[in-house]
C-alpha cells in the first residue's frame, strides 16, 4: 500500500465530528472515479480537526503562561520556561519561544485570546497579531484577521507598524547631540549602564549583543513579551556583554596586526603582541579579585572579597570564579606589605581544559548543553577537591552560577554521570525526564476536552474569507 493510502486510513479512525461519516479515497475502489463530495467531506474533516488543534492550543499557550507566571521551570534549574519546554515537551528553541510569546500576548489581548479559544484563529495568525496588538486596537485588528490567510495577515501587519516619517536632517543632528555612555558601581555592589547611542552604533552594537547572545545560548531574542518574561531576556544580554568584553580584551585593539595573526600564523601572532592596545598591555584590563584563602573554602568565614575598585563579591562568588581562573598568590605582612608575590598559574590547564571539552561537549546539566562554558569543580579545590578530569566538569554561567550562588549541589553517579540536586533535594541527571503518558485514543481525548469546555469548531470556524463566500 502506498503511503498516501496508508495516511487516509488513519484518518479515517479519527472522529468524525457531525454528520454522516463520509468514505474516504482509500476506501473506494481504486479505479472507480472520486466523488467531489467524498474529496469535499474529507476537506471538511481536516479543517475542522485544524480548528480542533488551534483550540487546544490555545489551553496550551495559557497554561504556558500560567506556568511561567508561576515560575514553575526554576526548581528544575532551567534558564527559562523556553529552556524548560524544549526539554520536557520536545520543542526547539526557536518553536518554544515564539510559543511564548504568544502565550504572554493572549494574556493582554483577551479579544483574540478568545477568538483563538473557540479556534478560529490559528497560532500563526495570533503571532502574527501579537507583534502590533494593543488591547486598544486588537477589536480592529481581530475584524481583519477573521477569514484572511496568514501570509495576507502577515502583509497587514507589516503595513500597519508604518508611521509618519520625521525631518531626518534635524533628527541626525538631535541623535548625534544626544550621545552619551557610562558605567559605574553603585550602592549594592553591581555596575549600571547607561548611554544614548546613535542609530548606527546602536544597532551595531544589538548586533554584537545579539550574536553572541545566540553563540552563548543558542537562541533568538524575542521582542514584545511582557515585564517578566522581558526582564529574562535582559538577563541573558547581560550575560552577551560579559562574552563580548572577554572576546574583545583577549583580541585586542591592535587595528591590522589583530587581523593579520589569524591569518599568517604563530610568527604573525608574536609581531601581532607588540601592538599599542594588544598582546602584555591587554593584561592592564584584566578584571582582578582580591580574595583571602580562607574566604574560598566553604568552611570559614568569608573574609575579604573584593574588585580592584572596591567592590565588594560575595565569598561563593568569589568560589565560582576561582572555579576555573588564574590565580596568583600574594604573601602579606602583619602591617599589610607584600612580603612575595607567586607566578600565576591556570587552576584549569589547558591541556585539562582540552579534555574536559572532549568529554563533556558543551554544559553538562540536564537538557543545557551551552557550548560556552567555565570548568566547575565537584568538590571545591580550596575544600581538597582534585584539579583533575574526574573531580571537574563543564558548566555554562548561568548553571556554574546556580551550583554556587543557587545553593544547587553536583554529585558523580557512577562513572561519569553527574547529578543535580536542588535546594529543596530534588534531583535531576541526564535522561530523568520521561515522555507523560497518553491515553489509548489521544485525538479522541483531544476533541473530547474541546466539548468540556465547550468548543465546537466546524469545517469554516478558520477559512480564509474568499472559501467561505464561495461555500455559501
Amino acid at each position: 500500500m502506498g503511503y498516501a493510502a496508508l495516511v487516509l486510513r488513519e484518518v479515517a479512525e479519527l472522529p468524525y465530528p457531525a454528520g454522516p461519516r463520509p468514505t474516504l479515497v482509500a476506501d473506494a475502489d481504486a479505479d472507480a472515479p472520486t466523488s467531489a463530495d467524498v474529496i469535499e467531506d474529507l476537506g471538511d474533516e481536516i479543517a475542522t480537526l485544524a480548528a480542533e488543534i488551534h483550540a487546544a492550543t490555545h489551553r496550551f499557550l495559557l497554561l504556558i503562561a500560567e506556568f511561567d507566571r508561576l515560575r514553575g521551570w526554576e526548581p528544575s534549574g532551567q534558564r527559562d520556561c523556553a529552556h524548560w519546554l524544549t526539554v520536557r515537551t520536545g520543542l526547539d528553541m526557536g518553536t518554544a519561544q515564539a510559543k511564548m510569546r504568544a502565550a504572554h500576548a493572549l494574556i493582554r489581548l483577551p479579544l483574540i485570546s478568545a477568538a483563538m479559544g473557540k479556534g478560529e484563529l490559528s497560532f500563526s495568525q495570533v503571532r502574527a497579531l501579537a507583534r502590533v496588538a494593543t488591547p486598544e486596537n486588537e477589536a480592529e485588528l481581530l475584524d481583519h484577521a477573521r477569514g484572511a490567510t496568514t501570509a495576507q495577515l502577515e502583509k497587514m501587519v507589516r503595513a500597519w507598524r508604518k508611521g509618519s516619517r520625521l525631518d531626518e536632517a534635524e533628527r541626525e543632528r538631535e541623535c548625534h547631540a544626544a550621545r552619551s555612555f557610562s558605567v559605574f558601581p553603585d550602592d549594592e555592589g553591581m555596575y549600571v549602564v547607561r548611554g544614548r547611542l546613535t542609530p548606527e552604533v546602536g544597532a551595531l552594537l544589538m548586533r554584537a549583543v545579539e550574536a553572541a547572545s545566540d553563540a552563548q545560548f543558542r537562541e533568538r531574542r524575542v521582542p514584545g513579551r511582557p515585564s517578566d518574561a522581558e526582564r529574562e531576556v535582559a538577563q541573558r544580554r547581560a550575560d552577551a556583554v560579559g562574552l563580548l568584553a572577554e572576546r574583545a580584551l583577549a583580541a585586542g585593539f591592535g587595528g591590522s596586526a589583530g587581523a593579520a595573526q589569524e591569518m599568517a600564523g604563530d610568527e604573525s601572532r608574536d609581531r601581532a603582541s607588540e601592538a599599542p592596545l594588544s598582546g602584555t598591555r591587554a593584561q592592564r584590563y584584566q578584571v582582578v579579585l582580591h580574595v583571602d584563602e580562607e574566604t574560598l573554602s566553604a568552611a570559614r568565614e568569608p573574609g575579604r572579597s573584593e574588585l580592584e575598585d572596591g567592590t565588594r563579591l560575595s565569598a561563593e562568588s568569589a568560589r565560582r570564579l576561582a572555579c576555573d581562573a588564574s590565580v596568583v598568590r600574594v604573601l602579606h605582612g602583619r602591617n599589610g606589605s607584600i612580603l612575595d608575590v607567586g607566578r600565576k598559574t591556570r587552576t584549569i590547564s589547558p591541556a585539562l581544559r582540552r579534555a574536559l571539552e572532549v568529554r563533556d561537549r558543551g554544559c553538562r546539566f540536564p537538557g543545557c548543553g551551552c557550548r560556552f562554558t567555565d570548568a566547575h569543580h565537584v568538590e571545591h579545590w580550596a575544600d581538597g577537591g582534585e584539579t583533575s578530569l574526574d573531580g571537574c566538569l563543564l558548566l555554562c554561567q548561568f548553571h556554574h552560577r546556580l551550583a554556587h550562588e543557587g545553593g544547587w549541589r553536583v554529585q558523580w553517579w557512577g562513572e561519569g554521570r553527574p547529578a543535580f540536586i536542588n535546594p529543596r533535594g530534588e534531583t535531576y541527571f541526564e535522561g530523568g525526564w520521561q515522555p507523560p503518558a497518553l491515553s489509548e485514543h489521544p485525538v479522541e481525548a483531544l476533541l473530547q476536552s474541546n466539548r468540556d469546555r465547550g468548543v465546537q469548531p466546524h469545517a469554516w470556524t478558520t477559512s480564509a474569507s474568499q472559501r467561505w463566500s464561495a461555500h455559501h
